[in-house]
């Protein structure tokens, strides 16, 4: 079946009401208390953040990102906390890498799962580095395959963010001193750029699909989410958004459609929009380049 029927295909089986607008928060890389000495800090305040708004979500943790010794007890503070744990690779390379091949990126996929697989919340899903899935049909395929005859589940976002952007101009501030005027400024250009995207790819997901589905969106375990996670909970609950489990989104249809692009990757909705000929769209679809205009314009730190 060619992607363009396999996408007719889910709209049909989607076919129905536009449905409600629901989104499931997913946290990429994890923190290492070794290199920053708020790590620990920080994921406390996030889990305590998503406790107090009763939300479950899932942690994708890469050792490049947490070490090998106490940001790996980070990720179990997760598990601990009921919140789904995957894969997101041992090394964090993205596998749309020419310097990347796929012997070296599933070797990667291996050590993070021998390094979480333990932990009581472990689920085989692999959150793809970048959200790059290879730039050969070979590499691309290749990965799939191995995942199938692997047991593991791809973890594909249909709302992508560039809250590691933002996270950056956050620290720029924060660790300047005396800037919590542009720190609130900057506040309201986060949620807005959150909101932003979330509208986008759902306009997107019906314009393809014609429905909604059960939103994953692309965050990070970073000082900007543990600091300002309950205003952005209250702004998606304020237009609508109810917040689900990514256990439950993964169910949708729409994460089990591999699209058929080169480079594999990105958003899976901008994927199948790429994929059934939809134009318009821009490449990487997300990228603090596309942000920094804006912030410059409000008196923030861009660069």
């Amino acid at each position: 079946m060619n992607v363009r029927r396999a996408v007719i295909a889910l709209a049909l089986l989607l076919a129905g009401s536009a449905g409600a607008q629901s989104l499931s928060l997913t946290f990429d890389d994890g923190l290492n208390p070794d290199k920053e000495p708020q790590a620990r800090a920080w994921n406390s305040q996030l889990l305590e953040h998503l406790r107090r708004a009763d939300i479950k979500a899932m942690v994708f943790p890469a050792l490049a990102r947490t070490g090998d010794g106490a940001g790996r007890a980070l990720i179990a503070d997760w598990a601990a906390a009921g919140h789904a744990v995957g894969n997101h690779t041992s090394r964090h390379r993205s596998l749309g890498s020419q310097k990347v091949a796929l012997e070296a990126f599933i070797e990667d996929v291996q050590e993070a799962d021998a390094a979480f697989n333990a932990l009581p919340t472990w689920q085989r899903r692999l959150r793809f580095p970048f959200l790059k899935e290879g730039d050969t049909v070979d590499k691309r395929d290749g990965m799939r395959a191995w995942m199938y005859d692997h047991g593991y589940e791809s973890a594909p976002v249909s709302i992508d963010t560039s809250d590691w952007y933002y996270n950056d101009v956050f620290l720029t501030l924060s660790k300047a001193g005396g800037q919590d005027a542009k720190l609130e400024v900057l506040r309201a250009h986060y949620i807005r750029h959150l909101l932003d995207r979330a509208a986008y790819y759902d306009k997107l997901a019906l314009q393809v699909t014609g429905k909604r589905p059960m939103h994953v969106m692309l965050l990070h375990v970073n000082a900007i989410n543990a600091t300002w996670l309950p205003q952005v909970v209250e702004a998606f609950k304020g237009q609508g958004w109810a917040i689900i489990s990514p256990r439950k989104a993964f169910t949708d249809p729409l994460y089990a459609t591999p699209p058929d692009t080169l480079p594999a990757g990105e958003s899976i909705v901008w994927a199948l929009a790429k994929a059934t000929g939809v134009t318009g769209l821009r490449y990487p679809a997300e990228d603090g380049d596309y942000e920094a205009p804006a912030l410059r314009a409000l008196g923030l730190p861009a660069d």
